[in-house]
């Protein structure tokens, strides 16, 4: 079953997140992952959820996402994202 990791990040040095967003997408490809949604136009229809930035991320499985999650690769990564933004992130199974 899919999985999606679903993220809302409000990016606070964009500069130093560059090299995150160049590098990530072979770590999530490599995991059997692709981007749905990667930043992008919204309209909030209902609710006061005001995201800054969505990016959505399809996985075949919750267990392929949290290896990738949890990975060698995507760690430094993930320590490069944590330290220019701030945000939400969840990992949901699809149906």
């Amino acid at each position: 079953m899919a999985a999606y990791i679903v993220v809302d990040i409000d990016v606070h040095d964009a500069p130093a997140l560059e090299e995150y967003r160049r590098r990530v997408p072979a770590t999530v490809e490599k995991y059997g992952g692709r981007f749905i949604v990667r930043g992008g136009q919204f309209q909030v229809l209902e609710g006061g959820w005001q995201p800054k930035r969505l990016v959505l991320v399809e996985f075949p499985s919750s267990e392929q996402a949290r290896r990738w999650y949890d990975s060698e690769e995507y760690r430094p990564l993930k320590a490069m994202r944590l330290k220019a933004s701030t945000g939400n992130l969840i990992l949901v199974d699809g149906v």
